[in-house]
């Protein structure tokens, strides 16, 4: 009789395989979701050694990690309804043993039956006890990286607020610097207009009181009348002898004004409206005017200023001082013009 009960519960048919597969899916499910936190932690990593724009690398990292740990949440929850699920079948399955035991007891029924039967429940709660350990590691397996998680998004929020306040005093320092900056260049204007107003005043003192010779603005202007013929870029003996003044003056400063300074001679050449003909030796008041400035310039270098602190350009008679066409507005936009300034 034991040997055929033993062959009929040999050959009972194995309910748990379905179960035993969703298991084995659910452990694949968390060896991707591990995968996926490693992959995470080494973009971390790569991300948080960046310089600019390590702010906004750090906030996506904390939205992936966010997004993990609820899908980490979600599992943990899946787990435990499974867990519910399976104790809710032990609890069945303990409930109906215990019934076909009393009844086998009280002898009603059949006693091969309820014994098979009590047999096969007894094996499946051996099993849902099995499932039921093996549930409650990976749940506390999960607990741990939900745990470490947050322990690495806690660093990711410090590191993130070290790098704010890092930033915060780089810009205060910039701004610290701009400001002495623009003191350091407010002094130096200002000392290079002192010079100016000292030069001015030399030439004022050294060049012959004339009418053509005055000063408009920041700038020395010279009547071209003074320093060329008509039409011409030669220097006349007239307008040596001031340019000769004009050199000893601007050497005798120079020697006065600090290194630093990055300071130069601007000469600008003008003419009046009236066009060349284009049969002579310069073609228009572009050339004429460009021609007499470079005339002035090479002059003073052969008087012994510096060729880098001086500038030569013409205009034409594009920058006029007195507008129309009379024959004294004319005469006061031929001219030359100097202005002491900065590179």
């Amino acid at each position: 009789m034991a040997l055929a009960r033993k062959g009929r519960s040999q050959r009972t048919i194995d309910y748990w395989p379905g179960f035993v597969d969703a298991l084995s899916t659910l452990l694949l499910s968390i060896m991707f979701l591990l995968t996926v936190f490693v992959l995470g932690q080494f973009l971390l990593s790569r991300e948080i050694s960046g310089k600019d724009d390590v702010l906004n690398r750090l906030n996506s990292q904390i939205n992936e990690l966010t997004q993990l740990l609820a899908l980490e949440k979600g599992s943990n929850q899946d787990l435990e309804d499974s867990l519910a699920n399976l104790q809710a079948s032990l609890a069945t399955s303990e409930g109906e043993r215990s019934r076909l035991q009393s009844l086998l007891d009280q002898g009603s029924g059949s006693s091969e039956a309820a014994t098979q039967r009590i047999g096969d429940l007894t094996g499946q709660l051996e099993s849902a006890n099995e499932a039921s350990t093996r549930a409650m590691s990976q749940i506390d397996l999960l607990n741990q990286q939900i745990a470490a998680l947050r322990s690495q998004i806690a660093a990711i929020e410090g590191a993130l607020q070290a790098s704010e306040a890092k930033d915060e005093s780089s810009q205060t320092k910039i701004a610290d610097l701009g400001r002495r900056l623009n003191v350091a260049l407010a002094q130096r204007v200002q000392e290079l207009n002192r010079y100016r107003s000292d030069f001015f005043g030399r030439l004022r003192e050294i060049l012959s009181d004339r009418e053509n010779i005055r000063i408009v603005g920041d700038r020395f202007v010279f009547q071209s009348e003074v320093l060329f013929p008509s039409g011409g870029n030669e220097l006349n003996p007239a307008g040596q002898e001031e340019m000769g003044k004009l050199a000893a003056a601007l050497l005798d400063l120079a020697k006065e004004i600090p290194a630093e300074i990055n300071w130069v001679l601007r000469v600008d050449g003008h003419t009046d409206n009236v066009p060349l003909s284009g049969t002579g030796r310069y073609v228009d008041n572009w050339e004429l005017s460009s021609a007499r400035a470079t005339s002035v310039v090479k002059f003073l270098i052969s008087r012994g200023v510096p060729a880098d602190r001086l500038v030569a350009a013409g205009f034409g008679e594009f920058q006029p001082i007195a507008e129309g066409d009379s024959k004294e507005a004319r005469d006061q936009n031929r001219r030359i013009e100097l202005k002491l300034t900065e590179k």
